[in-house]
């Protein structure tokens, strides 16, 4: 295992103290499953006071305590980031994961601190000095297996965010999770213990799994499984069984749909994009996928005939996705940023097929973001199995996409030519029939009926001045 030259001379200094190093979770499992690490955790055994290891870290760099009471310090050199820490055992003494009671002892040994991690694979370390991997819990079998297993029943249920460790990591490394530790997991989804947990670090999770892993859909489907979902987010088990038109969805029920959509939506993004978009956008673009037809749960309706049908779906989704994410973050304006594109998720392929004229587009461009929104459409079209979907080639979102970059509206609507102040130096005072006014002419703007300043300026002129 190489790694930076830092660590390998500060773990020379502390071999002076008989102390030695070993590199632990996340960066040790990733060196198996050959993915690229850059955060490195150390631990540092065989001292009896964490002072020292202080000491020596700033012979070489910037320390700051970032978790005194667990014994954790922020080592920073030439602008790199470590984390250095006691060995410890943690003990449950009340709820939430500020609720144990730690103790730090340099002279456990590897094995017995790495009791209180969570799965085997997170429990691997690696010695500096001797060159060597410590594998306590036959995690590297594991990642043989590619399952995911815990370690010790008790530690384990101690923390019941790691019942939404589990998910992601198995959706992030493709592993399955292992029977004992499903069993397990259920037992605390169905005894109530994850509703202690605050909003924001099963939302760090999640986003973890969005972020993280190619196809999200394996996450999310764990969380059917482990009846997650029908507990805490019944918008989204609401879809479970909604039935689709076999002509737009042989794939199966909105959940199917749902799931292919936001894997084929986490594939847009991150590789046929070739990554322009920023994490935040992916983000949003992926919390759209999930929700887009949360409508349908209420909207969709079988006639007589068999025929289904699900009107307005697009609109009722709009509530329902508000609630849901708010169960998961308080970002106001993130969420916001969602619900126009679910609203006209449908647009590019109803423009599509009316050949819908430029009056339309332009005045779509002040709701939604085009470019953003055919982005979307792609994905919720991609992810079905009809045939016209399987040739990965969505002929709506290329017209809409070229019609709104002609008339400069791809990213946002052409710009006003009447502003307020313009109203101003014709004599009139500010007051709220401002907007209709401005509105009005932005009307005939998008018509085509103005087309330029003057003409603006002589129609309020004209309407607005007595």
């Amino acid at each position: 295992m190489i790694l930076p030259k830092i660590l390998y001379t500060i773990s020379n200094t502390l071999k002076k103290h008989k102390a030695k190093m070993i590199i632990v979770g996340g960066a040790t499992r990733d060196y198996f499953l050959e993915l690229p690490s850059k955060d490195y955790d150390i631990e540092v055994y065989g001292l009896g006071d964490i002072q020292k290891i202080e000491e020596v870290l700033l012979e070489f760099g910037s320390v700051n305590f970032v978790g005194k009471s667990f014994g954790i310090l922020k080592f920073v050199h030439n602008g790199d980031e470590y984390d250095f820490s006691f060995p410890r055992v943690e003990t449950k003494v009340g709820k939430g994961h500020k609720g144990f009671d730690v103790k730090l002892n340099g002279n456990l040994d590897f094995k017995m601190a790495s009791m209180r991690r969570d799965f085997s694979i997170n429990a691997i370390g690696y010695d500096i000095e001797e060159k060597c991997f410590l594998d306590p819990f036959g995690g590297l079998e594991d990642i043989e297996k590619k399952q995911l297993r815990h370690i010790d029943n008790e530690t384990f249920t101690q923390d019941p965010l790691r019942v939404y460790r589990a998910m992601q990591f198995c959706a992030r490394f493709s592993f399955s999770l292992a029977k004992d530790t499903f069993k397990l997991c259920q037992k605390m989804v169905y005894s109530g213990m994850l509703e202690e947990l605050p909003k924001e670090r099963v939302y760090a999770e999640w986003r973890k799994l969005m972020l993280k892993s190619s196809k999200p859909s394996k996450g999310f489907e764990l969380m059917r499984e482990l009846a997650i979902i029908e507990r805490y987010f019944p918008e989204l088990h609401a879809l479970i069984g909604v039935p689709q038109s076999i002509k737009w969805h042989p794939e199966g029920d909105v959940w199917v749909h749902t799931m292919m959509t936001i894997d084929e939506m986490s594939y847009l993004c991150k590789i046929e994009s070739c990554c322009i978009y920023e994490e935040k956008q992916i983000l949003k673009f992926l919390f759209v996928a999930l929700c887009h037809d949360f409508g349908k749960a209420v909207s969709t309706t079988i006639e007589p005939n068999g025929t289904i049908r699900s009107i307005g779906h697009e609109h009722t989704g709009v509530a329902l996705t508000k609630q849901f994410m708010y169960r998961l973050m308080d970002e106001h304006d993130f969420i916001e940023g969602l619900l126009p594109l679910i609203e006209h998720h449908l647009k590019p392929s109803q423009f599509y097929a009316d050949n819908s004229s430029n009056k339309a587009i332009l005045k779509l461009a002040t709701r939604v973001n085009i470019k953003e929104l055919t982005l979307v459409s792609k994905a919720d079209f991609l992810g079905r199995t009809t045939d016209e979907a399987l040739t990965r080639n969505y002929k709506a979102g290329d017209w809409l996409l070229k019609k709104a970059s002609s008339l400069n509206v791809e990213t946002k609507p052409i710009k006003r030519l009447l502003q307020g102040r313009d109203l101003i130096n014709l004599g009139l005072s500010p007051s709220p029939k401002f907007k209709t006014m401005l509105d009005e002419v932005y009307d005939l703007q998008l018509d085509g009926a103005i087309t330029t300043y003057e003409e603006a300026l002589e129609y309020a002129k004209k309407n607005y001045i007595n």
